[in-house]
């Protein structure tokens, strides 16, 4: 072996050039997990659920600890899953057949196509002709199309996902805001938590604004208790108002741009639009197949179309006019890292609720509470709800595993039945905003690479610790002055 040769060769084995697992955040999660997996499992769960809570625990763990890119963490713990026969191999890869996982994929799909076609930046360019006086003003902007697009959509995912973040995308980038760098904190990480945030708001506000809100409805009427358009809208408009409102303007001080103020924006957006030219033929497809997005995302629930099948209607249309290319969608990095690490995680989440883990820690609770004064006992059911989200990777899971259980608890202790199944359904909503698997639209805008996890997690926590005491707290006294309770 020559010289040369070996110094390579040693190059590649020295530890500065290992790319594996890191040996502190190793330790960490696994000393979590084997925490968990060998101490006593309460009589009620199966052991296989046990397990299963072990390494869901130690999964986040090692994502907050970056032991391994998020979606390694996520092979890693899908492999631990199937070897000791906690999940059948089938079991843990079904969450690749989740519908919602590929209305996520999809939605990073129509994000290019408003890319390529420059039609995002052509809508970016008029956004800030309009409120390009500052950051903050776009975001209120962004904040009232999410308003305005909640009624009548009712994916969170197809909503911000699919229609408003293509614009931001295009929105950081014409103000030279990139992902993964530094450059992000110019304003592209702080557009992306107040859309994401705002979207989890604008979920709460309106019982068609997100799919899991009419099964809270179906729950409700269960127990005899009628919840109308009208009265959850009724309900919602002053503390959802006062969120919305509030919380970006709470980001805009935790999270700051470094793009504050834009005084020129408004005359060079004037002159980007007219060196872009006329609408090209592209973007006048990209146009036809929002709107086509739009009606059938609105009203394809009600003559059995999906929100997924949507999409996947829209993105053949725009894969047929060649406006993306097939290379397009098979280099999409984001779209299908997102689809390997969330697919898994939602594996995980969804069989915590089969194997009986989720109702042990509701019936604990329940225990807990007994004997407290009802209105005690409805400000903590709905605070451990509230946080208990952080077990689950989908708002509409979380509601069929917990909701019912916790508003018979509340009516069991005294409190008002309606009160208690409206705030219930404000929560199943509004605790999406804690971490980036939380809904169907957070791998999406995580996965832009815009916001770090670390900060993700705390800007959640932060924007959840307001929302409840915005809602259980300003909420109410509304309720209570219009005759909620």
């Amino acid at each position: 072996m020559t010289k040369a040769t070996s110094e390579k060769s040693s190059l590649e084995l020295s530890p500065k050039k290992w790319q594996g697992v890191k040996p502190i955040p190793l330790a960490l999660t696994f000393a979590v997990g084997l925490a968990i997996w060998f101490s006593p499992a309460p009589e009620t769960i199966p052991i296989k659920g046990w397990h299963l809570l072990a390494i869901f625990v130690a999964t986040i763990v090692g994502i907050m600890s970056k032991l391994l890119p998020m979606g390694g963490v996520a092979f890693l713990s899908l492999a631990v899953a199937a070897l000791t026969g906690t999940l059948t191999i089938k079991e843990a890869l079904s969450g690749f057949g989740e519908d919602v996982i590929w209305l996520i994929v999809i939605a990073f799909f129509i994000a290019r196509s408003f890319i390529k076609t420059k039609l995002g930046l052509r809508i970016a360019y008029y956004f800030l002709k309009v409120f390009g006086a500052s950051t903050l003003g776009i975001a209120y902007a962004l904040v009232g199309c999410e308003c305005l697009l909640a009624p009548f959509i009712p994916s969170m995912t197809a909503r911000l996902g699919g229609i408003l973040y293509p614009i931001i995308q295009s929105i950081t980038l014409s103000f030279d805001s990139h992902p993964h760098t530094p450059s992000a904190k110019k304003m592209g990480s702080f557009l992306t938590l107040v859309a994401f945030q705002s979207n989890a708001i604008t979920a709460a506000m309106f019982l068609t604004a997100m799919a899991g809100n009419p099964l809270i409805v179906k729950l409700a009427e269960g127990m005899g208790i009628t919840i109308s358009w009208g009265t959850w809208a009724a309900a919602a408009v002053v503390p959802g108002i006062l969120s919305l409102i509030i919380i970006p303007y709470i980001i805009y001080k935790v999270s700051p741009p470094q793009i504050k103020v834009t005084p020129n924006a408004k005359k060079e957006a004037k002159k980007s639009l007219a060196a872009l030219g006329p609408i090209s033929f592209h973007e006048q497809i990209m146009v036809g197949t929002l709107v086509f997005l739009i009606l059938f995302w609105i009203m394809g629930p009600g003559i059995g179309i999906s929100s997924t099948t949507t999409a996947f209607v829209g993105l053949s249309i725009l894969l047929v006019t060649g406006v993306l290319q097939w290379s397009d969608i098979v280099n999409e990095k984001g779209a299908w890292e997102t689809f390997a690490w969330f697919s898994v995680l939602l594996a995980l989440a969804s069989f915590l609720k089969t194997l009986g883990v989720i109702d042990y820690f509701s019936q604990l609770t329940v225990s807990n509470i007994h004997g407290l004064s009802w209105p005690v006992a409805f400000f903590a059911l709905n605070v451990i709800y509230f946080f208990s989200h952080y077990f689950f990777a989908s708002n509409t899971a979380h509601i069929g595993a917990m909701y019912a259980a916790f508003l018979s608890v509340a009516i069991i202790l005294g409190a008002p039945p309606l009160l208690s199944a409206l705030s219930l359904a404000f929560v199943s909503n509004l605790f999406g905003c804690l971490t980036h698997y939380a809904t169907g639209p957070a791998p999406v805008l995580y996965g832009a690479g815009y916001v770090k996890m670390r900060e993700w997690w705390l800007v959640g926590l932060l924007v959840g610790i307001i929302n409840i005491v915005i809602w259980l707290g300003v909420g109410s006294l509304w309720w209570k002055l219009i005759g909620i309770w």
